[in-house]
């Protein structure tokens, strides 16, 4: 075995890669409390809560690596919190430090509802989340989780949006008018609105702001480039072939108008039986992974057809769910690590530098 020293440990350690900026952890002082005592190596390391996620994939990543050095070594670590505040981003000096899209080339392949999952359930796993309700024409993020209220305007002229929990805010057009009303515009006034929800709308400190995209490829996309850096987007579809086929020109659209796309989702990925426990394809399984490959983009998971997630949104549930009944999240979670882990390796690949804060 190599001999272990403190330099020896301490180089290795200082030269992983933060999750979140791609940067070595040494310099940012995400590494800490170093000890080496015979063959023993401990050491705190310090995630943002914006890569909390896959916070332990980190730590056993290094682990790996210690091993590997000094085979036969005794590895103890400790995850700790890292505060790093966002900067402010784009032409609007939103404070939030990944932006993503929620779209589909279609309606009615549950867009929505993976939009909301997801905001869920990286808000569930330590993130600061918000979620942002594009879908101007049909709003439905409100009736999915529960949320009701029409937002107030402070003394500076801002929204306060409807909080799902405290430092969790939803906005969306559907707090705004009445549920049977019809929202009648042409393009200017929604872009106008798109706008006025990124710009005045007291998001606060946010690690990800969730965008439920409307259906189709519109050019709000387009509106949302030029306001604020995306970080990916995120293509729901369903596995039948009439779906994948819109889902490939939601991809293009992303792509000419230079949002990257962070991957595919493939939902009602299979029918859960309750009565009996096994999935049945009844829309077909594996298209959205096929066509990802295709496509050249990662595919984040398969999300099949609950009828507890399914009630839940009808209910007005959908966050109670995902929180109370691990086995029905699941698939969520691993949706939303795979989204984090891969906005991770893009921060890697490109070497993101961190940006202070804008005072």
């Amino acid at each position: 075995m190599s001999e272990i020293t403190l330099p020896s440990v301490q180089a290795i350690l200082d030269q992983t890669l933060d999750p979140e900026t791609g940067r070595a952890m040494g310099p940012l002082g995400q590494i800490q409390d170093v000890q080496v005592d015979d063959n023993k190596i401990s050491y705190s390391l310090g995630i943002t809560s914006c890569m909390w996620a896959i916070g332990d994939e980190v730590r056993d990543g290094i682990n790996d690596r210690l091993t590997a050095a000094f085979p036969g070594a005794a590895i103890n670590a400790t995850i700790v919190p890292h505060e790093r505040p966002p900067a402010r981003i784009g032409q609007l000096g939103l404070r939030v430090k990944k932006v993503v899209l929620v779209g589909s080339g279609k309606g009615g392949v549950g867009k929505s509802t993976v939009a909301a999952s997801l905001a869920v359930m990286l808000n569930q796993m330590g993130s600061r989340v918000g979620l942002m309700d594009a879908d101007v024409y049909g709003p439905s993020v409100p009736h999915l989780l529960g949320l009701k209220g029409r937002p107030e305007v402070d003394a500076d002229k801002k929204i306060r949006p409807i909080e799902l929990r405290d430092g969790f805010p939803v906005m969306s057009m559907g707090f705004l008018v009445e549920p049977d009303q019809a929202v009648i515009w042409r393009g200017p006034m929604l872009h106008g609105s798109i706008q006025q929800f990124l710009r005045d709308t007291q998001w606060g400190e946010l690690d990800y702001l969730i965008i439920d995209m409307p259906p189709g490829t519109g050019d709000i996309a387009l509106t949302l480039s030029q306001s604020v850096p995306i970080s990916g987007a995120v293509v729901v579809c369903t596995p039948q072939e009439v779906a994948l086929l819109d889902a490939v020109k939601a991809i293009n659209m992303f792509r000419k108008v230079n949002i990257p796309v962070a991957g595919m989702v493939e939902n009602m990925s299979g029918f859960l039986c309750p009565d009996n426990g096994k999935t049945y394809d009844i829309f077909g399984r594996g298209g959205a992974r096929d066509k990802a490959a295709q496509m050249d983009v990662p595919f984040l998971g398969g999300l099949p057809i609950d009828i507890r997630l399914r009630e839940a949104g009808d209910e007005g549930r959908l966050h109670e769910v995902i929180a109370d009944q691990p086995d029905a999240a699941a698939p969520i979670e691993q949706a939303a690590r795979a989204l984090v882990r891969h906005l991770a390796s893009k921060a890697a690949s490109e070497g993101v530098s961190t940006s202070l804060p804008t005072l």
